[in-house]
């Protein structure tokens, strides 16, 4: 069988790349995890420590049930943010910090993106407050959470155990 020389050289070329960029994926996925789970830990505590200045808020945004959605958006973004983190049920707690970002890019932040015009304009999108949640939750539901989580310790472990 012939071989081409040029896809066998480029194929030991590429190969230290795909090692190094595979081993990276778990430090990238930790430092998302951590930064943003942070920072939406403080934030669902801080709706929760406010309920007052929240609740007025959600009325401003005519939400329905604004009590309901200031308690609800507080105990998601602060529980995910610590599931985040600990980078455990990752890809589960993803789910409803996902839901409320794109909520709060419908309604809060509707001016900007409500037009379709991030489309054409990405920047726009980017640059408002719910996005990197969102872009976080998105990345964290796709990826899982990495090697370097309580999610893989887990399996890592259930995976030694005896099977019945």
């Amino acid at each position: 069988m012939f071989v081409n020389p040029l896809l066998r050289w480029l194929a030991r070329f590429y190969s230290p790349f795909l090692k190094i960029g595979s081993n990276l994926q778990s430090l990238f996925l930790i430092y998302l995890r951590i930064i943003w789970g942070h920072r939406l830990f403080l934030l669902g505590m801080e709706k929760l420590h406010d309920l007052e200045g929240t609740i007025k808020f959600f009325t401003t945004l005519n939400l329905p049930a604004p009590i309901f959605h200031a308690y609800e958006v507080g105990i998601v973004e602060a529980a995910c943010g610590i599931l985040l983190i600990l980078g455990l049920a990752s890809r589960l707690a993803a789910i409803p910090l996902i839901i409320v970002m794109v909520t709060a890019l419908s309604t809060a932040h509707a001016e900007y993106v409500g037009n379709l015009q991030f489309i054409t304009d990405p920047h726009l999108l980017a640059i408002q407050h719910p996005y990197p949640y969102l872009f976080t939750g998105l990345i964290v539901f796709i990826f899982g959470p990495g090697r370097i989580s309580l999610d893989a310790w887990i399996k890592r472990w259930a995976d030694k155990q005896p099977k019945y």
